[in-house]
């Protein structure tokens, strides 16, 4: 039996009043939100969750949290919230923002409570981040050299702006946070690394960047990613105007390592531009290959599709025939676009294919849809479509000097 968004929430509701009757019977004091909800929120939610950050409101203080002590209960009961959307049943991802059953449960059964807010002495610490960034201050902010005029109507094409490092030695990069000027106007950012002397394409290697929903770019311990010296970072800017004229200067924050790095992190991205979507289908499937020409190890996945993207999967075959899916992601959803990192970086031999297989919806079933009635191809626009799968690896083959400069050194 099929049963509706607005069926699910009805029922989510009962059982949180069941939970709550059933803990008041047994005679269990009340979750309070000092004790009890304050520990979730400032684990699971408070970084995107305050001033200046992607979240519509913060959820740091009780009287942020107590208008919207309902709506969170129907998010997190859904599972809306924290935004995750890997099969539950793939549990190898280090990132997982899911909340626990008893987390949940215990949301639910505050809200069923009343909402009370407890003793301020039960108030564990709040999260201490500095202003403006989520990795921590950084050690070199660099900047756009000049603001953009956004309009406030009409279509912009990517736009590309250089940003010289003025670097006179290679650095290493720990941590890279890429931050809109103006977040408005500003839907993704991609920061490509042009080396001296090589010229500019959308191959060319990326720092890192953000889009609605992925964090920034931290490295795992030994391993960051080379920025030549004399290199000039490439802001490829996406922006979507929102009927008010504006002005965008967009930055990003670089903290260097800070230890000797074992290992450069690489990029891949595996595509397929040919495709074409006919109008009204409602599962069109599209497919690209990678192959490993060397032994590597794969650190994190991320899928990227537009509004008609429906579902994702990886694939990985190895050289003995062995296979196994190592990312799906049943229902895709554009505003979200997540990289999953992986708990164990995935060792491919060299000759081990990476599949990726996606399904797009262009049929009037889809209310992204912008029209179903149209042929829709590879483009930068949200209205047109992309399939990649994005993956970071390293190389089991490399090996660095022992002596990298530590980021005192790089300053």
């Amino acid at each position: 039996m099929k049963t509706s968004s607005r069926s699910f929430v009805v029922l989510a509701k009962l059982s949180v009043l069941a939970l709550g009757i059933a803990a008041m019977a047994a005679g269990k004091p009340a979750p309070t939100f000092t004790r009890d909800v304050a520990p979730i929120f400032y684990k699971s939610c408070a970084e995107c969750h305050r001033a200046g950050e992607i979240a519509p409101m913060p959820l740091l203080t009780y009287d942020d949290v107590r208008p919207w002590a309902k709506s969170i209960r129907d998010h997190v009961v859904s599972r809306r919230m924290p935004p995750w959307l890997a099969d539950p049943s793939q549990s190898h991802f280090a990132n997982d923002r899911r909340l626990s059953q008893k987390e949940i449960d215990t949301i639910a059964a505050w809200v069923a409570a009343g909402a009370p807010k407890g003793d301020d002495r039960d108030l564990p610490p709040a999260p201490q981040f500095v202003q403006g960034w989520s990795i921590g201050k950084p050690d070199l902010v660099l900047s756009m050299q000049d603001e953009f005029a956004v309009p406030a109507e009409g279509v912009v094409p990517y736009k590309y702006f250089s940003v010289p490092t003025n670097f006179t030695e290679d650095k290493w990069v720990a941590a890279a946070e890429f931050r809109p000027g103006n977040r408005a106007v500003v839907h993704h950012i991609i920061g490509f690394l042009q080396e001296p002397g090589a010229k500019f394409s959308e191959g060319t290697p990326a720092l890192g960047g953000t889009a609605p929903g992925d964090p920034p770019k931290r490295f795992p311990a030994g391993m960051a990613r080379k920025i030549k010296a004399g290199s000039t970072i490439v802001f490829q800017m996406h922006y979507t105007p929102n009927g008010e004229a504006v002005r965008d200067r967009s930055s990003v924050g670089i903290i260097f390592a800070r230890e000797p790095v074992q290992k450069s992190v690489l990029g891949a991205a595996v595509l397929n531009a040919r495709f074409a979507i006919p109008p009204g289908d409602a599962n069109h499937e599209v497919k690209s290959s990678w192959t490993a020409k060397e032994d590597v190890h794969v650190l994190n996945l991320m899928p990227h599709m537009h509004v008609r993207g429906k579902d994702f999967t990886y694939t990985v075959t190895y050289p003995d025939g062995r296979s196994e899916v190592i990312l799906r992601v049943p229902r895709y959803d554009f505003n979200w676009q997540l990289t999953y990192d992986l708990k164990q970086a995935l060792a491919l031999p060299r000759g081990s294919r990476v599949d990726c297989v996606a399904h797009f919806d262009n049929s009037a079933a889809n209310k992204y849809n912008p029209d179903p009635a149209k042929e829709v191809r590879w483009g930068d626009q949200t209205w047109e479509e992309m399939m990649i799968g994005f993956f970071e690896y390293t190389r089991d083959a490399e090996k660095l000097p022992a002596s990298v400069p530590t980021a005192a050194a790089q300053r």
